[in-house]
């Protein structure tokens, strides 16, 4: 899968998205992202496929909520839990390992905070809550995606749209500031992509999500926990408390032309949903093919 910068998000800053990645994660899974991760849970519903194995990408900042109604979900099967930054991989197992004496600890199977075993030839279920849109070279995550994945399985992910926050980037704009946000890709891309990664019959879907809050300081909290401003032409100083004030003003300003008097902002979201096909070996005078994908054919030919 290609991963030269050229086709990386043009918008996206790659050491202020690593930044990003190592950054402690906040004491409790962002609410909207929990939102999202219940809404995605729930068109599980339509796929028929049981998976025996299945891991969650991530979910400390994905949605340990989330997380739970997957597994309860799937009870019988074994959940995996991988999270790339091994900073946040002990405070993953913390916030998931429940105290002995909880009755909720023999409601299920406890994940293990680690990858599958290649041995097991990947999960049948890889789980990726408001992950993709903070990745720096997404072709190269959708494609880590896949090789996680067994054959015949399938990804669930969600991520940000190109609406998100037009409102605090036309107020930005208006002020003259540089700007507020990356932008962020298209499902149609996201389809593309996942083809190009080998994932089949990509399924894309989005809605509009708008948060209201009553005071500029309220709205600033809950952004934090969402992510940061990964634009290359972003302001390159520290912001200090006069700048601040001059945008808690402006939102304040914008919240008394509301109908209702709150400070509103939309947040576009993308579900996908794709499967991972048994391999194809291109045909030539010589094809090279891994020990995984040979064992994959054999498997996928035995009557």
């Amino acid at each position: 899968m290609p991963t030269d910068p050229v086709q990386r998000p043009p918008t996206i800053d790659t050491p202020a998205a690593a930044r990003w990645a190592r950054l402690p994660a906040v004491p409790s899974s962002p609410w909207l992202h929990e939102e999202i991760g219940r809404r995605m849970e729930d068109r599980l519903q339509w796929i028929t496929a049981k998976p025996k194995r299945w891991a969650d990408w991530s979910p400390l900042r994905g949605g340990l909520e989330a997380h739970a109604l997957v597994a309860r979900r799937y009870r019988d099967a074994q959940p995996y839990v991988i999270e790339p930054d091994a900073a946040l991989a002990a405070r993953t197992a913390e916030a998931l390992n429940t105290p002995w004496w909880s009755a909720r600890r023999w409601q299920g199977v406890r994940a293990r905070v680690e990858a599958p075993p290649e041995a097991e030839g990947g999960v049948d279920l890889l789980w990726a809550n408001m992950a993709l849109h903070m990745a720096a070279d997404p072709q190269a995550l959708i494609a880590e995606w896949h090789r996680h994945l067994a054959t015949d399985g399938f990804l669930m992910f969600s991520c940000l749209g190109p609406d998100t926050l037009r409102e605090l980037r036309a107020l930005y704009e208006t002020l003259g500031w540089p700007p507020a946000c990356h932008q962020f890709t298209d499902m149609h891309d996201w389809g593309d992509m996942l083809v190009g990664a080998g994932f089949a019959e990509p399924i894309m879907d989005m809605e509009r999500i708008v948060l209201t809050w009553a005071t500029p300081e309220a709205a600033f909290a809950e952004l934090r926990g969402l992510g940061r401003n990964l634009h290359p032409a972003r302001f390159a100083g520290l912001r200090g408390r006069g700048w601040q004030a001059e945008l808690a003003g402006a939102l304040a300003g914008s919240a008394a032309q509301a109908a209702d008097g709150r400070i509103s902002m939309t947040f576009e979201i993308i579900y996908g949903h794709a499967f991972k096909p048994p391999p194809r070996v291109a045909l030539s005078g010589e094809s090279a093919v891994s020990l995984r994908q040979m064992r994959e054919m054999l498997q996928r030919g035995r009557p």
